[in-house]
């Protein structure tokens, strides 16, 4: 019994996908997770870096902050 039901389109497309990578669709849909779970952390942070913005700084701030005026 599959962990998942895709439509048979769908099913033909990552079987497709998976032999011109050389991967097993189990390979491929793994990565496709992990890098669609990395995506959505991305936004997840961009969003809330827009919702709470920082104060700007000043290059001079900038530069002190990061040890580059020593």
């Amino acid at each position: 019994m599959p962990l998942i039901s895709l439509e048979a389109a769908t099913e033909q497309r990552l079987s497709e996908r998976a032999r011109r990578a050389g991967l097993s669709e189990a390979e491929l849909l793994r990565t496709l997770i992990e890098d669609g779970l990395d995506d959505l952390d991305d936004i997840q942070m961009a969003v809330e870096r827009l919702e709470t913005p920082l104060q700007p700084l000043t290059s001079a701030q900038a530069r002190q902050i990061l040890g580059l005026d020593d």
